[in-house]
Protein backbone atom coordinates (compact mmCIF):
# COMPACT_ATOMS: atom_id res chain seq x y z
CA UNK A 1 0.00 0.00 0.00
CA UNK A 2 1.63 3.44 -0.78
CA UNK A 3 0.35 6.65 -1.38
CA UNK A 4 2.31 9.98 -3.08
CA UNK A 5 2.56 12.70 -0.61
CA UNK A 6 2.65 16.09 -2.79
CA UNK A 7 3.85 18.95 -1.29
CA UNK A 8 4.98 17.68 2.05
CA UNK A 9 0.99 17.76 2.53
CA UNK A 10 0.10 14.91 4.67
CA UNK A 11 -3.16 15.35 5.54
CA UNK A 12 -3.80 15.23 1.82
CA UNK A 13 -2.44 11.79 1.51
CA UNK A 14 -4.10 10.24 4.43
CA UNK A 15 -7.26 11.42 3.18
CA UNK A 16 -6.84 9.60 0.01
CA UNK A 17 -5.30 6.51 2.06
CA UNK A 18 -8.30 6.41 3.82
CA UNK A 19 -10.73 6.69 0.99
CA UNK A 20 -8.70 4.23 -0.78
CA UNK A 21 -8.50 1.31 1.81
CA UNK A 22 -11.20 2.21 4.48
CA UNK A 23 -13.50 -0.96 2.38
CA UNK A 24 -10.57 -3.29 2.92
CA UNK A 25 -9.69 -2.39 6.96
CA UNK A 26 -13.42 -2.48 6.98
CA UNK A 27 -13.45 -6.38 6.11
CA UNK A 28 -10.14 -6.76 7.49
CA UNK A 29 -11.43 -5.70 10.83
CA UNK A 30 -14.36 -7.93 10.55
CA UNK A 31 -12.48 -11.61 9.62
CA UNK A 32 -10.32 -11.15 12.48
CA UNK A 33 -12.34 -13.67 14.73
CA UNK A 34 -14.61 -15.92 13.47
CA UNK A 35 -18.27 -14.99 14.61
CA UNK A 36 -20.83 -17.47 14.59
CA UNK A 37 -23.89 -17.10 12.12
CA UNK A 38 -26.74 -16.95 14.92
CA UNK A 39 -24.74 -14.26 16.34
CA UNK A 40 -24.23 -12.24 12.57
CA UNK A 41 -28.05 -12.46 12.12
CA UNK A 42 -28.62 -10.42 15.69
CA UNK A 43 -26.33 -8.02 15.19
CA UNK A 44 -28.09 -7.55 12.29
CA UNK A 45 -31.47 -7.64 13.80
CA UNK A 46 -30.10 -4.76 16.77
CA UNK A 47 -28.86 -2.43 14.09
CA UNK A 48 -31.58 -2.76 12.35
CA UNK A 49 -34.03 -1.75 15.83
CA UNK A 50 -31.96 1.10 16.07
CA UNK A 51 -32.16 2.72 12.65
CA UNK A 52 -35.29 2.18 13.02
CA UNK A 53 -36.13 4.27 16.25
CA UNK A 54 -33.95 6.80 14.80
CA UNK A 55 -35.98 7.62 12.06
CA UNK A 56 -39.57 7.33 13.90
CA UNK A 57 -37.70 9.79 16.81
CA UNK A 58 -36.85 12.10 13.54
CA UNK A 59 -40.26 12.25 12.56
CA UNK A 60 -41.27 13.00 15.62
CA UNK A 61 -38.70 15.65 15.75
CA UNK A 62 -40.34 17.08 12.57
CA UNK A 63 -44.10 17.18 13.52
CA UNK A 64 -43.34 18.76 16.56
CA UNK A 65 -41.51 21.20 14.64
CA UNK A 66 -44.66 21.92 12.42
CA UNK A 67 -46.78 22.05 14.98
CA UNK A 68 -45.01 24.99 16.78
CA UNK A 69 -44.83 26.95 13.25
CA UNK A 70 -48.90 26.39 12.53
CA UNK A 71 -49.97 27.85 15.41
CA UNK A 72 -47.18 31.10 14.99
Amino acid sequence: MSVKVRNNNINAALRVFKRMYSDKMFDFKEKQYFEKPSRKKHKAKLAAKSRERKRIAEQNQLRTRRRVHASI
